[in-house]
């Protein structure tokens, strides 16, 4: 099967992460920058559904009140700023706007603000201060548009970002996989499993059995497969299962391509990391266009130029 992108993925990012001065506070990161040439890889769509909400820059910070993202969409909680005002109509409005503004862009991911209590995921506390039960008002919407999730710090580490973008592209090709047949859904499995099992060997396992006990394949299973295998490409990691993970490509790519005339050395925690990915992935591409095929990295972008 082609496993190579040629299309430019297309992400959405919290505004204030693009270097957009879009927070409460007249501050914002370029946290893109951290990618180097690499970030013209991708189309950005930045947003801010707190600016989509009319409420201003500089701004009253806001919390959720009586629950989480999810409650406020249930109707069961609210959003306020610190100064009691109730300002859940307009985050309504604003939240919907931002997210009709990325359905429009035909984004596949997300890169989100962690701890914000509009845009975080997994957090919405800074600094030991809860704003508010996770997920965020905008972070439940975009849970619930099944999008590939960043957090906005790990694009400044190279070494979750290496693991991110091998997930990614897996993710975005297994979307445009069709999947009609058992055939396909067995190939497209086999290309991804690798990767999947390094995330989640219990779950990727059970994927397993159950594709090979088919008999009859309906578009409800074939669904049910791709959102299993989706939910998998889009979980966290920790840094040292990636750290594994980085260093058992490693020694793969060196038995298997001799010694190239590279010179890398095995990463440490506190010492060439961005050297370190820079050369893992020069490996990674000679082993691709040698037909060399290592299901940790499955899935390739290569720009048509």
């Amino acid at each position: 099967m082609n496993t190579i992108l040629t299309e430019k993925i297309r992400v959405g990012v919290s505004a204030c992460n693009y270097g957009c001065k879009t927070r409460y506070n007249h501050r914002g990161w370029s946290r893109i920058e951290a990618l180097g040439r690499e970030k013209d890889d991708f189309i950005w769509t930045p947003v801010c559904p707190e600016v989509s909400a009319g409420l201003g820059i500089p701004r009253p910070a806001i919390h959720l009140s009586g629950g989480s993202g999810t409650d406020f969409w249930d109707g069961s909680a609210k959003v306020k700023n610190k100064h009691g005002s109730d300002l859940t109509e307009v985050m309504i409005e604003g939240s919907r706007a931002a997210l009709e503004t990325l359905r429009r862009s035909g984004i596949e991911a997300f890169v989100f603000t962690e701890g914000s209590p509009s845009c975080g995921v997994y957090r919405t506390s800074l600094k030991n201060r809860r704003m508010g039960k996770p997920p965020g008002i905008f972070g439940s919407l975009l849970l619930s548009e099944r999008l590939f999730l960043i957090p906005a710090l790990d694009l400044e580490s190279p070494w979750k970002w290496w693991d991110w973008q091998r997930r990614l592209t897996a993710f975005v090709w297994l979307k445009q996989q069709p999947l009609t047949s058992k055939r396909e859904v067995y190939d497209v499995w086999h290309i991804l499993k690798y990767l999947c099992q390094e995330i989640d060997r219990p779950i990727s396992d059970r994927i397993g059995h159950e594709l090979a006990g088919i008999r009859r394949l309906t578009r409800e299973k074939a669904d049910q497969h791709r959102f299993q295998i989706e939910d998998i490409l889009r979980r966290p990691s920790t840094l040292s299962r990636i750290q594994g993970s980085m260093l058992k490509h490693y020694s793969h790519y060196r038995k298997n391509l001799g010694l190239w005339p590279i010179d890398v050395e095995p990463p440490v925690l506190d010492k060439g990391k961005r050297n370190f990915v820079s050369k893992l992935r020069i490996l990674e591409r000679k082993a691709f266009d040698i037909g060399i095929f290592f299901g940790g990295t499955p899935v390739q972008y290569r720009p048509n130029r």
